[in-house]
């Protein structure tokens, strides 16, 4: 394949609902679409799905966009390869940026996928028909606006719930949501805000009385040896996401076992190619996995479902109808959970065309370029 047409488009979406984390708050999320065209005129698109300031990691979408458009759509237009997996190596001396790398890389997949005239999952290699999804709820003014979130998702039949936690919002709010839904599939995110101060430990070991699935992300992404000696130290399993950012990554975290279950991000990890090859890493090694989201537009959220059909992924995945998100989506077929599953597409390429005409309207800046 050869890409003879490459564009950057930097769109923004209002949130339907405020989202906030440990670190930030937002009420709108601005993306970058990523648009590949080869020789036949095939389209891939793909999401750099960035945080707006540092705050997930080091990227931001300034960094991502001077990436993908100095160094990343350079490597890639007029470059001959034969398989997305090849793609990676025509950046191979960009360090880090993965987010950047990930919408590049994720369009090159979708484009491969249309150009064959194949569902992207059959591309990958999945399995499934339908992925199970799970929400994840921000951390809200009060206990009260948290168990009203949490009852709109559950009626909407998600089997999964995924609470935002940090010092001074973990216990209290866990122990409201299990007393009221004893049965339901819950676990936490702290996004690596804890310490290894007596407090902080103290108040994470108070949730392990509490049946969850999961602790997600203690301690800080570098601090493995602080999230192994925990996992040894209480019955829940820790999850790690911000933690392993490449292979490498994940080949310490299993060697000091400084978990049992991965989140595979696409935009964390830079790309479906890696993400693919992390699934295959983390299975072998009896972690199961699932695929974590950072609120995708349509683009990103329809690969998100693509990977999430892999074998591997037995844990539900952050794939939640675009709705829960967006009062319209940058697709003309936004995604849909449906008793919190999630159909994978088998029409060709990505599942859904983009809506040209709402991209128009919610782009802030463009960027073109051709052979």
């Amino acid at each position: 394949m050869r890409v003879v047409e490459a564009s950057l488009h930097l769109v923004r979406l209002d949130l339907v609902h405020e989202f906030r984390t440990s670190s930030h708050r937002k009420g709108h999320l601005d993306h970058i679409l990523v648009r590949l065209v080869d020789e036949g005129g095939a389209v891939g698109w793909g999401e750099i799905a960035s945080a707006a300031g540092p705050y997930y990691n080091a990227e931001n979408v300034d960094t991502c966009w001077l990436v993908a458009r100095d160094f990343l759509l350079p490597a890639v237009l007029g470059a001959r390869w034969e398989h997305p997996r090849d793609v990676s190596t025509l950046w191979r001396r960009v360090r880090g940026n993965e987010f950047a790398k990930a919408g590049v890389d994720v369009a090159a997949w979708v484009l491969f996928a249309e150009s064959a005239r194949i569902p992207l999952a059959a591309a990958l290699g999945g399995t499934r028909d339908e992925v199970v999804a799970g929400v994840s709820l921000g951390i809200e003014p009060t206990i009260d606006d948290l168990m009203a979130q949490v009852a709109l998702h559950v009626e909407h039949g998600y089997p999964r719930v995924k609470l935002k936690i940090a010092p001074g919002w973990d216990v209290d709010p866990v122990r409201a949501v299990r007393s009221a839904w004893p049965d339901l599939d819950v676990h936490v995110d702290a996004n690596g805000v804890y310490t290894t101060s007596d407090a902080h430990l103290e108040a994470l070991r108070a949730l392990d009385e509490y049946g969850l699935t999961m602790i997600e992300q203690p301690f800080a992404p570098r601090d493995l040896l602080a999230s192994a000696r925990f996992a040894a130290s209480i019955g829940t399993p820790v999850c790690l996401d911000e933690s392993v950012e490449t292979l490498a990554d994940l080949e310490l975290a299993l060697h000091l076992r400084a978990g049992s279950v991965l989140n595979i991000k696409v935009s964390r990890m830079g790309g479906l190619s890696a993400a693919l090859a992390a699934h295959d890493l983390a299975t072998a090694a009896g972690w199961p996995v699932w695929c974590g989201g950072m609120h995708e537009f349509g683009v990103g959220r329809y690969a998100n479902v693509a990977l999430s059909s892999l074998p591997g992924f037995t844990l539900p995945s952050d794939v939640s109808g675009s709705d829960k998100y967006y009062a319209r989506d940058i697709v003309l077929t936004p995604v849909v959970a449906r008793a919190g599953r999630v159909p994978v597409p088998t029409s060709p390429g990505l599942g859904s065309a983009v809506d040209e005409a709402h991209l128009a309207t919610a782009t802030l800046r463009s960027e073109h370029r051709t052979i």
